[in-house]
């Protein structure tokens, strides 16, 4: 999953609303000034890049709260943030993620790839990240496309007086799509897989825990499938590769896979929404991008660095004590990188804090797709079919426009995931 699926006794109000309040590097004397935010502050969820973005200009390292979740540190710059996501001292598995009260037989399948740090996290990765790589993404491209026709044909359909949300009926249900025509799932079984999607995203509580079994099953299901009947896909290959000497991927293995990736390669949706919401929103930018399309690769980049969801990372846990910026970290205690400040930092991009349609491809990188060794395996997959979505809908629908809901409807009170909840628009 990603740091969205996965996202305090700090009470306090915060001063002024600003969602930060100065506090001392505590049993850290001569430390610098941490900033202190108040994870459930709504400036904090309302305008998150302006808050983490006075903490990272105070200081390198803030301190995040929230009632019910105790004191965590976050980095703010951009350097400081890849250093710590790729420093073995800082890992994942420590951090011991919730595990559902599920059955018996489903518990050797819950630990995926993304709870696995080190040797083990590393011969996964190496087995399975050829079907992911930036060459194999370009030329899945034209799988995705009638994929996104296909949703384009029926908008029409869902609109009413005129309007129509993007978000149900084409954002959300397009990654689920892709991710599922890359592994191998059959579509008669889509609707199902969209549906555990749904609540894999919006709740990890006894909705999760009561999709699980299904979950499994149809992860097996799958690979028995593709046993019988192999075809041109990613289970196809791993299982034939299981078939040839050398170290390959397990039945166990092979099923935590397969469920993992359907279920966390829905998150592309936030991307793809938030991309529209911003394009509508600035015509002068999507004008730019109209006339020249051969921009778009750079625009989803662009997109990512300065709307991407997720603002804050995984948290990582210290394997020992460690001294971090100035500020003692524990062994066990857990440190994040806040992303959306990081991604806007003026050490690493020459004006932060300006979209730029132009803006060159290459170094420094954003961080929206993680850094290190868990840096996002679907990447380069993500940023295609983000270029499909968008050149598709912005083709179809030249006159799309955006329709505002109330204030404050439109978007999640979320200080992890920059997410909308609708995006209505007219065709």
């Amino acid at each position: 999953m990603t740091a969205a699926d996965r996202h305090g006794d700090e009470t306090a109000e915060v001063a002024g609303s600003s969602g930060e309040t100065p506090a001392g590097a505590a049993g850290n004397p001569g430390a610098p000034e941490i900033p202190e935010i108040l994870l459930t502050d709504l400036e904090v969820m309302r305008d998150p890049f302006a808050v983490y973005g006075r903490a990272r200009e105070r200081s390198p390292l803030a301190r995040l709260s929230a009632p019910g979740f105790g004191p965590m540190l976050a980095i703010t710059r951009h350097e400081d943030a890849k250093a710590v996501l790729s420093d073995p001292r800082f890992e994942i598995t420590a951090g011991s993620f919730m595990r559902p009260d599920v059955p018996e037989d489903c518990v050797p399948y819950m630990r995926t790839m993304s709870e696995m740090d080190g040797t083990e996290h590393a011969r996964l990765r190496r087995l399975v990240s050829p079907a992911f790589s930036a060459r194999r993404a370009a030329r899945f491209r034209p799988r995705i496309e009638p994929l996104v026709d296909r949703l384009l044909d029926a908008l029409p359909d869902h609109a009413e007086n005129g309007t129509v949300d993007l978000l149900p009926h084409f954002a959300r249900p397009l990654p689920m799509d892709v991710i599922c025509e890359l592994v191998g799932i059959p579509e008669s079984d889509r609707l199902r897989w969209r549906e555990y999607g749904l609540t894999v995203a919006s709740v990890m509580g006894p909705e999760f825990t009561a999709a699980v079994p299904g979950i499994i099953e149809g992860a097996k299901a799958a690979v028995a499938r593709r046993r019988e009947e192999p075809a041109d896909d990613l289970l196809s290959d791993l299982i034939r590769g299981q078939a040839e000497d050398g170290d390959r991927l397990d039945d166990v293995e092979l099923v935590t896979l397969v469920w993992h990736l359907v279920l966390a390669g829905q998150t592309p949706a936030n991307l793809i929404a938030n991309a529209v919401e911003f394009l509508l929103s600035h015509p002068e930018q999507l004008d730019a991008l109209r006339e020249d399309p051969s921009l778009m690769p750079r625009a989803v980049d662009e997109l990512t660095r300065w709307c991407g969801p997720v603002l804050l990372s995984i948290p990582r846990y210290a394997t020992e004590d460690v001294e971090l910026l100035g500020t003692r970290v524990r062994k066990g205690e857990p440190v994040t990188a806040v992303v959306a400040a990081a991604n806007r930092d003026p050490r690493a991009f020459d004006g932060p804090d300006r979209f730029d349609l132009t803006r060159p491809a290459g170094a420094p990188g954003h961080l929206g797709f993680a850094h290190g060794p868990h840096f996002c395996l679907g990447a380069s997959l993500a940023r295609v079919e983000t270029e499909v979505a968008l050149t598709g809908l912005l083709r179809r629908f030249p006159d799309l426009a955006f329709v505002r809901p109330e204030e404050g409807a439109g978007r999640a009170l979320d200080p992890g995931t920059w997410r909308l909840v609708s995006l209505p628009v007219r065709l």
